[in-house]
């Protein structure tokens, strides 16, 4: 069983979103078309800088990540903190879209919400690195860290999908050549398609496997097996490139 997101990371997550003022309304850009709101499920400082506390976060004079403004573009973000729940209203309702980018591993109430929620038809774009290799300011044993590794196994077997790394290769910056985009990566994981989705649904592979392309019942996954393309520094835009295909991509039928 997966362990509960902890009481301090669960805190901390609360308190910077209301400093960063991410309340879904807040993360629409003025003069956006709107759009359906986008669940953002991560370990990534995306939303927020990593400071060390709520003052710091305050007085950041870093600017803020990237893909927040390439997200916002396209629909309001909506932070969550879980997957599943036992209110009246589960997290995922109201959802058509969601993006899971390294996240912690998933409970089994988690794994079950999501995969119900897919097969309804929503469209995940997941991001899944084996071996993380963007910098964090905080300790290891600090739950404010990003996820080193992605622990996704029953949800992934569920849909027919298997992880892989190879441990030889070396570690350094690359991209990968794709239909629309090149990927940057790092020490990246490939995708093998073991089987169908349970349930119905087919998967195709892209990039050399490091991206997969999947129907599973009424909805849609875009699988990427490496968190790169989400790394803060973008000076040349390449990495925004490739996660406008990405989002792309989860927006088409086929």
């Amino acid at each position: 069983m997966a362990p509960p997101i902890s009481r301090s990371r669960r805190v901390w997550l609360a308190a910077a979103a209301l400093v960063a003022g991410l309340a879904p309304w807040a993360m629409q850009p003025r003069g956006a078309p709107p759009g359906e709101p986008i669940g953002l499920f991560t370990t990534l400082p995306i939303l927020w800088n990593e400071a060390p506390d709520i003052a710091a976060q305050l007085n950041d004079p870093a600017p803020p990540h990237w893909a927040r403004a390439e997200l916002t573009a396209r629909g309001a973000i909506m932070p969550l903190d879980a997957l599943a729940g036992t209110g009246a209203r589960a997290p995922l309702d109201g959802l058509r879209r969601l993006v899971i980018a390294q996240p912690r591993p998933l409970s089994p109430d988690e794994n079950v919400a999501l995969d119900a929620w897919v097969r309804g038809g929503g469209r995940l774009l997941l991001l899944a690195d084996p071996a993380l290799t963007q910098h964090s300011d905080f300790a290891i044993t600090d739950p404010r860290r990003p996820q080193a590794v992605a622990l996704l196994s029953p949800i992934l077997t569920r849909w027919g999908l298997e992880l892989t790394f190879d441990e030889s290769q070396p570690f350094g910056a690359r991209t990968q050549p794709g239909p629309e985009a090149a990927l940057p990566y790092n020490l990246a994981g490939r995708w093998r398609i073991a089987g169908p989705p349970a349930g119905g649904g087919q998967c195709r592979a892209l990039a050399d496997a490091l991206v997969v392309i999947c129907t599973v019942g009424a909805g849609r996954v875009v699988a990427v097996a490496d968190a790169a393309v989400l790394e803060p520094i973008d000076p040349a835009g390449e990495r925004r490139t490739a996660l406008a295909w990405l989002l792309d991509a989860l927006a088409r039928d086929r």
